[in-house]
Parts: C-alpha cells; structure tokens; sequence
C-alpha cells in the first residue's frame, strides 16, 4: 500500500506482492513459448495453403500471398498426378484397416481389462515391448509371411488389398490405449450384467464400447493417419499401380512435376485434407480419449 499526496488529495495505490508478480510472469513466459510453438507448427501449413493459390511466376518469386487465387491449380494437380485412382485405393485401404484395427484391438484390449486368465501380465508387457521396435524392422518378417500366405490363400496377397490391411489390423498402441480405458469401467457393471445373464461379447458391445466412443474415435484418428500416410510398405508389397496409395501417387508427381511448384503445394494439400477433416470433426474425441488414457502428456 502506497500513499501519495496529489493536489491537497491523499492518493492511495496497491502494489501487487511478489507472489503475484512472479505469476503473471510465469503465465507470461507460459504463453509466449505456447505462441511460438502454435506459429511454428501452423506457418508450414499456410505457405503451403498460399503457394498451392499462386501461378508459377509467384510461387517461385518469393511471395507471401497470392495476388489471385489460381484454384485451378487443385484441378490441374489432381488431374495431371492422377490422384483419383490413388485416392480411391487409400480410401479401401484406410477403411479395411481401421475397420479391423477396431475389432481386433477392442477384444485384444478387453481381454487384458477385464478377464484373468494364465500369463496375462507377461503377455501384456511382451506386446508393449514391441512398440520399442522401429516400423523398419518387421517390414521383412511382414514381407515373407504375406508372400507364403499368399501362395496357400485362394486370393493373392501380394499386389492386393490384403497385404495392405490385414498386417496392421492390430496394434500394440490400439490394444494398450483401448485396454487403458476398459480398465477404468466399473467392475460392478460387468456383475449386473451377469445377473441379466450377459456374456463377455455382448457386454463389450452393449456397455464397454458405447462407454468407450472418446477412445475408440482416438483409435480410428490415429489408425485412419497411419493408413492414410503409408509409403514405404505399400511400395514394398505393390509392384504395379492398381493397389498403391495417394501417398505414392504424391512421391510420383513431385517427381515429374519438377519445378512446378505450385502444383506440388497443390498436391500436398488435396493429401493431407482428409486428415484434416477428420480431425475437425473428432477433435473432441481425441482429446477427451488422450486425457482419460493415462496418455496425457
């Protein structure tokens, strides 16, 4: 408290302690380094936005905004790059390997959660160590298992629909993350639903799942990016263009677009959209599963 005469008048101010002046400068400190982190990761994403609308004259003039939006571009890019072949076979593919990641990694999850059964912590913790392989080591194992199913199946494997899906119909991070969250319903519910004479399946269907929508939409957004952005494995099992997806047919017209390079932007823009779509619509989802999971950073 701070007393000062001001024309004949008393004038009394509050200077704020110190405890509340090192606060408001944390919070300071905190916002500024949370501004420059959201400005480095969305300034990428708006070059990219603004090259893919200029000419070719603009985009490799050094501007930062396109004197008229040439949205042609994303027509010529899509047109030229073929991207409606590989954008169709990214869709089946996403969508036959989400669709599997969610069944198998639910009843692998809910088994861990909410069954006792001979080395069930072992098995647990042997399927978490495999997240400390890098992706590159079981391309060659993956490979030589869909190959010799491939020649026992009645449908070939290779250069198919199988070889991009099934492989990654389960994973250790889906089975740990949705066994994260069963493991947080309450035990009563499973006893209540034995006296109304309910089995393990239709208990997981009808309580576990419906209680668990943030986790499982957690699961899908993360298995839809993985499929979505898959190169190195759907080249390796392709040999032919019928099955590879927009990823490749992206690498591919980077490469004979050369220095058009607003229609590269363009490219990578018509890529990544979908994921962005997704995101803008299962945001809260994702959130809401990555703080319930004990994933919280």
């Amino acid at each position: 408290m701070v007393e000062a005469v001001v024309g004949g008048t008393t004038v009394t101010t509050r200077q704020a302690d110190p405890a509340t002046r090192r606060a408001a400068l944390n919070k300071a400190i905190i916002y500024s380094v949370l501004i420059i982190g959201a400005a480095a990761a969305i300034l990428p994403f708006l070059y990219t936005v603004s090259v893919s609308l200029m000419n070719l004259t603009e985009a490799t003039g050094g501007r930062a905004l396109p004197a008229t939006p040439q949205w042609s571009n994303y027509v010529e890019a899509w047109r030229d790059a073929q991207f409606s072949r590989y954008f169709m076979n990214s869709v089946k593919i996403t969508l036959i390997s989400v669709g599997g990641a969610v069944v198998f990694c639910a009843l692998a999850a809910y088994a861990f959660a909410q069954m006792e059964f001979p080395g069930k912590g072992f098995l647990f913790t042997l399927m978490l160590s495999t997240l400390m392989l890098p992706e590159a080591i079981t391309w060659v194992p993956n490979f030589i298992t869909v190959s010799w199913l491939g020649r026992i199946s009645p449908v070939p494997w290779i250069n198919n629909w199988p070889s991009l899906t099934i492989p990654f119909m389960a994973s250790a991070f889906g089975i740990f993350l949705l066994r994260q969250f069963f493991q947080q319903i309450p035990r009563e519910l499973w006893d209540s639903a034995q006296i109304d004479g309910s089995g393990h399946m239709r208990y997981l269907l009808t309580v576990v799942l419906p209680l668990s929508s943030a986790a499982v939409m957690t699961l899908v957004l993360f298995g839809f990016v993985g499929a979505w952005n898959a190169l190195a494995w759907p080249i390796l099992v392709t040999t032919t263009a019928d099955w590879r997806p927009i990823s490749y047919g992206l690498l591919v017209f980077l490469d004979e677009a050369g220095a058009f390079l607003h229609l590269q932007m363009a490219g990578a823009i018509i890529t990544m959209l979908p994921i962005v779509i997704l995101y803008f619509f299962t945001q809260r989802h994702f959130i809401e599963g990555i703080a319930t999971t004990g994933l919280k950073g």
